[in-house]
């Protein structure tokens, strides 16, 4: 079995400090893996992340990233990336990597992703030059997400992601703004190329559980959604996700 925490949507500033650490103490002992789902800073400057970046710094366990829309504000998500890959973490951005743990080989591919909605309610390509570039940007990240997964060689694959790729997990939030959360291009694309588990952000007043199409299980992992430092998913060798467990913020 491979144990992977997860958590999104930390947000880290100058205040942030130690919001972590004293939860990190413990985790090698909880999980295999750490998976950040994005907006891992409020603005995305150097110094919000620098701090984030001290607490993971020297982590016995792999640490795997996207970053969201918070941690691109300031057009400085370059670096981000290079702060983070300073201290050891991998931040994906259309990219894959495979980690070989207990015997077993996982890989995770990662995307930020982005919005347009879902079947029914969703944006087209079509008219304004904007709208176009709105959902072609989706579009193009979704792609890339699939030829990703489908050129994985792993025995277990896991999609991480910021937006949301299906409408169940965002119950709670206001109709009005699920475009802005998520696409169902994203499920699309898992599903079209297959994979163990998907995880995800952005939706702090969503829930946890739901399932693609397809029937690949989605967790949502925004911190104000699991309430907890991060929560630990369990993939057995029949490709189920297990029952969670939680690690609490000191």
């Amino acid at each position: 079995m491979i144990r992977i925490a997860a958590v999104g949507d930390l947000h880290y500033g100058a205040g942030s400090r130690d919001l972590l650490r004293p939860s990190l103490q413990h985790l090698p002992d909880r999980a295999d893996l750490l998976l950040l789902a994005g907006d891992l800073t409020r603005c995305g400057g150097t110094e919000e992340v620098r701090v984030l970046a001290e607490e993971l710094r020297s982590m016995p366990i792999p640490v795997v990233a996207v970053l969201g829309n918070h941690d691109y504000q300031t057009n400085r998500e370059d670096d981000v990336r290079r702060v983070l890959e300073g201290v050891g973490v991998t931040v994906l951005e259309g990219e894959a990597v495979t980690l070989d743990i207990d015997g077993a080989r996982i890989g995770i591919a990662g995307t930020k992703g982005f919005g347009g909605g879902f079947r029914g309610a969703h944006a087209s390509d079509f008219g304004e030059p904007e709208m176009k570039a709105f959902v072609g940007h989706t579009k193009k990240l979704s792609d890339r997400l699939e030829q990703t997964l489908m050129d994985l060689d792993a025995d277990l694959r896991v999609a991480l992601l910021h937006y949301s790729p299906i409408e169940t997990t965002l119950e709670g939030e206001r109709l009005e703004i699920y475009p802005f959360l998520g696409s169902y291009l994203l499920a699309q694309a898992v599903d079209n190329a297959g994979a163990d588990l998907i995880l995800h952000g952005h939706a702090h007043h969503g829930i946890e559980k739901g399932r693609t199409p397809a029937g690949i299980p989605v967790r949502n992992v925004a911190q104000p959604v699991i309430r907890h430092a991060y929560n630990v998913y369990t993939l057995d060798a029949r490709r189920q996700v297990m029952a969670s467990a939680a690690g609490g913020i000191s």
